[in-house]
């Protein structure tokens, strides 16, 4: 059953020590993670292993996270963000973001973008005769489409740098955001894929794309309403522009990105700051 699944998935096996050991754990794990990422079909004592793994799956990505972020490193820990959205909607990257509606098959998803309707906020902002001619759902799969509409993060965010005219180099800069969810409904993650009951999480963070830098991070739960405060030390004096970015790990399309410039003076001197 399983020694015919490795040529299937996207990324193959390679081992640059001799033959692949597919039968090694991380082999086998890497596999069926594809395999489920690709939604393919599987034997059930290969269920039952795919579900093992990706039980720890999600914890390890956002201990991933934790490392990545410790060390600075911007590119790969919004990687493993994006990772867990893919993990828990089994969905690749490139996929259509419609892939995360239930009976949203692949001839739904390309009508759907012929229409120009590519993402869940198009499918909400859809007139109700319109949105029915378009899927050509029974009423008890459009009930379940609206569900999940229901339950997708509609997240309006703002935020503020503290004291923005007054930067120093070597000081710190606070950033403030608020977070307020537009629609009510408010539950555990819509993920029929994943075998386990999962409640819904968000990373802030603030970066320098310029130089893959992470300068803050902040993990947070969100019911209706959330403020976070995110803090860095400023760098040399000049402009410098950064990166606030909300990622979600659970669902693939809600994450937003603003971008800020900052104005940083030079560093107050001895007898500034005892002024």
């Amino acid at each position: 059953m399983y020694r015919g699944l490795p040529p299937r998935v996207p990324h193959k096996p390679s081992s640059a020590s001799g033959p692949v050991k597919y039968n090694d754990p991380h082999v086998k794990a890497h596999v069926l993670l594809q395999a489920h990422l690709s939604r393919m079909q599987l034997p059930a004592e290969l269920q039952a292993d795919t579900a093992l793994v990706l039980a720890k799956a999600i914890r390890l990505i956002q201990a991933c996270v934790d490392v990545v972020s410790s060390s600075g490193w911007l590119s790969p820990a919004v990687a493993a963000m994006e990772l867990a959205q893919m993990v828990t909607q089994a969905m690749w990257a490139k996929d259509s973001y419609l892939r995360q509606l239930p009976h949203f098959t692949a001839d739904l998803v390309h009508r759907c973008s012929e229409k120009g309707v590519e993402t869940v906020f198009d499918v909400m902002e859809l007139e109700d005769n319109a949105r029915a001619k378009l899927l050509q759902l029974s009423p008890t799969e459009m009930a379940d489409v609206a569900r999940f509409c229901n339950r997708y993060p509609n997240v309006e965010l703002t935020y503020e740098v503290v004291n923005e005219r007054h930067l120093r180099a070597g000081k710190p800069v606070v950033v403030e955001v608020s977070l307020e969810r537009e629609d009510d409904i408010a539950g555990p993650v819509i993920a029929p894929f994943f075998p386990q009951k999962r409640e819904e999480g968000w990373w802030v963070v603030i970066g320098d794309p310029k130089t893959n830098t992470l300068l803050s991070i902040k993990r947070v739960s969100l019911a209706r309403t959330a403020k976070v405060r995110l803090d860095f030390v400023c760098g040399a004096p000049g402009r410098h522009t950064y990166t606030l970015y909300f990622m979600s790990d659970a669902y693939l399309g809600a994450d937003q990105e603003y971008r800020f410039t900052a104005e940083v003076a030079e560093a107050a001197s001895d007898s500034s700051d005892s002024e």
